[in-house]
């Protein structure tokens, strides 16, 4: 079942995904979950083959493997589910009510705020109808066909119960993904084929509770924060009261002196501090809430992988995070030895950097992550090397290219990164993408296609083209201080919407220069840099 269940969210997660909030083609609930479920799946090629082998390494797997809000609470569900399970040499309609009950309640147990309309109402309501059933006499089948019956209309209401799905018109997509477990249920238990993924778009229009006047927006908090900790179980109850002062959307899972645990924050240090006064927080991983992304196929592979090493040795090497050939391919004419691929949603480990540090030919080195998600991560690689490591902390390839105009290959490490950090810190950015569903900003409402400028404070230009959402993005940003464009044109980018662009700026800016480099980043046809 839990195959089956890895197997469908793979080849659902695009759909999962594009419930995001946030209507960009990067939302990560699909892509979280599916990980999850991969961890638990790998998990269990080395469990032995009796029920409470199994049952161990499904509650392992997933306390280790969980990515993101949706993956940390599906990982408590399935420890829930397998808690019950563990005892029983085989599973019953009862039995199974009675462990998706208990997984219900653990789930809710796990999460600081509880909130309706999110997967925790849809496993509750399932839960509940499974126990009805059982209670009426169904056997296994009829036990999961009301589970799941039930788990449908709940989240068709999720809506009503939680106002920004309302306001972008779609149902919540951790109980979407949550239905796909009772459909491998059927599938194992009743022969029943998997359900196809659906395109269909969302409702065109919002959905709002009788008699609620809420302005739709995004939710506030910017930054979600996970890692495992290591600490003692009875000091986990005063960590979660420390996180709550500190963010929402908490979710603690674990016992026996090792957690997963996630927040929504804007203070990424306060959040990982709450960890260290207790323990030792470890696989510490940082997403920048309001940039989703870089690449979907390689967030699933779950790794990254150290570009060609380049360059005669060097007192101070620099190594860099990207994706797209023409971005690394800019980034090695600069200057850069090492490249990791690697962006939002597909963060490097530690150990992905550590590995690219240790190749290149010098004694110190230099990190850009080139993205707010990967700085963390790289300020812990110089404890972990030989090698004397700086970080820059650039949150986009605009700001690495620019402070690599800085980078002094026979100068210190620390020099440098002053140096660099100063030039990056000049550099406003922004991008264009599509949206992929209609939903509402604070430049306008939103239809299914059109194209979106954002800055870093969000959205702000919302247009039927390519070119008009870009332009219309750099009047935001542009100003009379500025004196240089970079243009980091992506896949989808083509030579009249480029030509479009440089003709506005050449009427409206004409003292800013205007410079085009392909980039052939994914699903952001334009990056944009100003200096």
């Amino acid at each position: 079942m839990v195959v089956a269940f890895r197997d469908a969210l793979n080849d659902h997660r695009e759909v999962i995904n594009n419930l995001n909030v946030y209507p960009v083609p990067d939302g990560d609930t699909g892509t979280n979950m599916s990980l999850t479920l991969r961890s638990v799946v790998d998990e269990l090629d080395s469990a032995g083959a009796d029920m409470a082998g199994v049952c161990q390494a499904i509650a392992h797997g997933s306390l280790m493997g969980a990515r993101g809000n949706s993956g940390v609470i599906m990982s408590q569900i399935l420890r829930g589910l397998v808690g019950v399970i563990a005892g029983h040499d085989e599973v019953d309609g009862t039995l199974f009510a009675e462990a998706l009950a208990a997984a219900a309640k653990g789930a809710y147990g796990a999460v600081g705020n509880p909130v309706e309309g999110t997967i925790l109402t849809v496993v509750r309501e399932a839960g509940e109808a499974a126990v009805l059933a059982a209670g009426e006499g169904r056997d296994l089948v009829g036990v999961l066909d009301a589970a799941s019956d039930e788990g449908g209309a709940s989240l068709e209401r999720t809506p009503t119960l939680l106002q920004v799905l309302a306001d972008a018109g779609v149902v919540d997509a951790g109980g979407a993904g949550l239905l796909l477990f009772l459909d491998a249920a059927l599938h194992v238990a009743d022969g029943r084929a998997m359900p196809e993924p659906s395109l269909t778009a969302p409702p065109a229009e919002p959905i709002r509770p009788e008699g609620d006047d809420h302005e739709p927006g995004i939710a506030d908090l910017r930054y979600e924060v996970m890692f495992l900790l290591d600490a003692p179980d009875d000091l986990i109850d005063g960590f979660k009261s420390a996180w709550a002062e500190v963010g929402d959307s908490i979710v603690v899972v674990g016992g026996d002196g090792i957690f997963n645990c996630h927040i929504h924050c804007d203070d990424i240090g306060a959040a990982i501090e709450c960890g260290i006064d207790v323990g030792r927080p470890h696989k510490i991983r940082v997403t920048d809430l309001l940039e989703e992304l870089e690449e979907r196929d390689r967030v699933q592979a779950g790794m990254a992988d150290t570009g060609v090493v380049s360059g005669d040795p060097v007192p101070t090497a620099v190594v860099a995070v990207a994706i797209g050939s023409g971005v690394v391919s800019i980034l090695k004419s600069m200057g850069v030895h090492a490249v990791v691929t690697g962006g939002q949603s597909m963060n490097p480990s530690t150990a992905d950097l550590v590995e690219a540090v240790e190749s290149v030919p010098a004694p110190e080195v230099v990190i850009l992550p080139n993205n707010k998600n990967i700085i963390p991560v790289a300020e812990q690689v110089d404890a972990q090397t030989s090698r004397t490591v700086r970080v820059v902390p650039t949150r986009g390839i605009a700001e690495g290219i620019a402070s690599l105009m800085a980078y002094d290959p026979q100068a210190t490490a620390e020099s440098n990164a002053g140096n660099m950090a100063a030039t990056a810190e000049g550099v406003a950015a922004g991008e264009v993408t599509q949206a992929v569903r209609d939903s509402t900003s604070d430049a306008g409402p939103i239809a299914s296609g059109d194209w979106i400028g954002i800055a870093r404070a969000g959205i702000v230009s919302v247009r039927e083209t390519m070119a008009a959402a870009a332009t219309g993005l750099l009047a935001h940003m542009i100003d009379e201080d500025h004196e240089l464009l970079t243009v980091i044109a992506g896949q989808g980018a083509d030579a009249d919407a480029t030509a479009e662009i440089e003709a506005w700026v050449a009427e409206n800016h004409a003292d800013v220069e205007v410079e085009v480099h392909a980039g052939g980043q994914p699903l952001y046809p334009y990056y944009f840099g100003l200096e």
